[in-house]
């Protein structure tokens, strides 16, 4: 235990670089997972990575949920906070936090808290803010559900 400087109460000492991190409330270190950049991502166990898993969610999910899920799909393997993503999709400021708040019901009763995007937060973000994407496999698997849900293609 370490006193903080800050607040003069005992904490847990932090873990050492590249070791992990220790969650208030957790049993032991949380592996860090390498984003694209390098940095360590935002609860890396919530992020799906099976193909089923996120056409099913993709099925569930609303129509502005899976507005995001495509454009996300658009630019895997690249975090971006999400007012750049808002005005590349032409939606007003915070319809992502709306829409991700809306969907939260629906990750944690059918989805046990998983979800087909990754987050950085803004401690270790390059913007200072939430920053999130899909990777390459999340994206494959939300182009996939797109073409399955739009059907087939008319042959002329």
């Amino acid at each position: 235990m370490a006193v903080s400087p800050v607040n003069g109460f005992q904490t847990a000492s932090p873990a050492p670089t590249g070791q992990g991190h220790s969650c208030p409330g957790s049993v032991g270190a949380v592996p860090r997972t390498a984003t694209p950049s390098g940095l360590a991502q935002h609860a890396p166990h919530n992020a799906m990575d099976d193909p089923r898993e996120i056409a099913r969610f993709h099925d569930r999910c609303s129509d502005l949920m899976r507005e995001l899920l495509d454009a996300l799909a658009e630019a895997p393997d690249r975090p971006r906070p999400f007012p750049q993503i808002e005005d590349a999709m032409g939606w007003p400021r915070r319809r992502i936090a709306s829409v991700l708040g809306g969907v939260s019901h629906l990750r944690h009763t059918e989805f046990g808290g998983r979800r087909p995007y990754r987050f950085l937060d803004g401690r270790r973000s390059a913007s200072g803010r939430w920053e999130m994407w899909t990777d390459g496999a999340q994206a494959r698997a939300v182009r996939a559900a797109r073409r399955i849900e739009a059907g087939p293609v008319p042959r002329g």
